[in-house]
């Protein structure tokens, strides 16, 4: 009893340390981003972000770090941005499809890859960021860069290079040696940080009587609803009912059995919403930045329809979150390889039968079920920000980044759970076997 009691506390202890782990690492990230790159006035950066509503989404992700411009600016965006592009690839290249055929080894060289597409993607923005930031001017007509050149540059496309790399190193090592996704993980710190400040400034405006009690109650409101559809949403699943055939073997016969495929309503997670808010961020704020100049009042332009409130940022995002939920959804699920497991297990749909009929109704049932998916990630992106913007309403978490926070709260407490019951299945086993002994 004594040995079983000690056992269990050592596999608790293995979960606490997986814990402490990712907190440490979490603690480290926050530090990191209070590191700034050299030549930078902080005062006339803050400035910059403030108020420019696509630079202000990616300082969120960021957990402030793009405001103090220090080596973490570009967090893990260009590591996302290269690995969802490289999983596209790898259902349209042949030689991509080939190494996610080979398994492990296939695996550890798309990782390969995808980390030497980080290095390009990275550089390539940080030297962007870098070019535009020497031609920019805060409100009060200081300059954003102390002294313009080629230092200056090398030293941001270096730091913001080397900072992205290190925070895409610090994910993998949270992955294996903690719980949860890493990289989910820390756009999660990066948003949440800037939480307290935002409650404690909607709670002085209601003090100062710029905000009514009646719009402080629809904020928390907002809050709850969406957090509550949100949770819905994403345990909720189609079950389609599997009946295995009756089988015989030697004295014994096994009898129909009936079972479930439980197919989830937005199989794509998160993944939409963060792409297409990469892919509208980087356009719009480079051209912001470089449309400076009288003749490219055009591309002012462009870069204001393209901020988030406007009708075609949310027309945009909104066919892009939908392309992107049915483009993933097909890499993660597969309707062929689905029905051959089921005959080869000698399962079958009730009514239809087994081989291209089986993979087609599964087929049909996923892109419904991805539709309606897709609509929901639409919806919960854009009402709080219809919010937002209607009712002049300091929503400070948007639909995007309040999806992302639910459902990695939603992941890291069901891998905790996972911990918790495979302890106890071990424990159980293990007291099984001493009374059988």
């Amino acid at each position: 009893m004594a040995a079983a009691k000690g056992n269990a506390l050592g596999k608790l202890t293995e979960l606490r340390q997986r814990i402490f782990f990712v907190i440490g690492a979490l603690v480290v990230f926050r530090l990191g981003s209070f590191i700034p790159v050299p030549g930078v006035n902080p005062e006339a950066m803050t400035s910059l972000v403030n108020g420019n509503g696509l630079m202000d989404m990616f300082n969120m992700f960021s957990g402030g770090a793009l405001a103090r411009f220090s080596v973490f600016a570009l967090g893990v965006i260009p590591y996302i941005s290269a690995s969802i592009v490289f999983q596209m690839m790898g259902s349209v290249i042949p030689s991509l499809q080939g190494l996610r055929k080979e398994g492990e080894a296939g695996k550890r060289k798309m990782t390969m890859y995808t980390r030497y597409a980080t290095v390009g993607l990275a550089a390539f923005q940080s030297f962007g960021i870098a070019v535009a930031l020497q031609n920019q001017v805060a409100a009060g007509g200081a300059p954003v860069v102390y002294t313009p050149g080629f230092g200056f540059i090398m030293s941001s496309v270096v730091g913001l290079t080397a900072g992205t790399m290190f925070l895409m190193w610090l994910g993998e090592q949270m992955t294996e040696r903690g719980i949860g996704n890493g990289i989910s993980l820390l756009i999660f710190a990066g948003i949440v940080a800037g939480l307290p400040g935002a409650v404690v400034h909607t709670l002085g405006m209601a003090g100062n009587g710029e905000l009514s009690l009646i719009k402080l109650l629809m904020v928390l409101g907002l809050v709850l609803l969406t957090t509550a559809f949100v949770v819905f949403m994403e345990r909720a699943q189609r079950r389609i009912t599997v009946n295995y055939a009756r089988r015989s073997g030697g004295q014994k016969a096994y009898m129909n059995q009936s079972s479930s495929l439980p197919l989830k309503i937005n199989m794509s997670g998160v993944i939409p919403p963060i792409f297409a808010s990469s892919l509208l961020m980087f356009p719009a704020t480079a051209i912001s930045w470089f449309s400076t100049g009288q003749q490219s009042r055009w591309l002012q332009d462009l870069t204001q329809s393209l901020s988030p409130g406007n009708p075609l940022y949310e027309i945009v995002f909104s066919v892009l979150v939908i392309v992107f939920a049915f483009f993933y959804t097909a890499i993660v699920f597969n309707a062929d390889e689905t029905a051959d497991n089921l005959k080869r297990s000698g399962a079958l749909i009730p009514g239809i039968r087994p081989g291209r009929a089986t993979s087609s109704y599964i087929d049909s049932v996923m892109t419904r079920l991805t539709g309606v998916g897709a609509l929901y990630l639409v919806l919960v992106c854009l009402v709080p920000s219809f919010m937002q913007q209607s009712w002049h309403v300091p929503f400070y978490f948007g639909g995007t980044s309040l999806l992302i926070v639910v459902v990695v709260v939603m992941d890291f407490t069901a891998q905790v759970q996972a911990h918790l019951v495979s302890h106890q299945y071990e424990s159980l086993l293990k007291k099984a076997n001493l009374r059988r002994s």
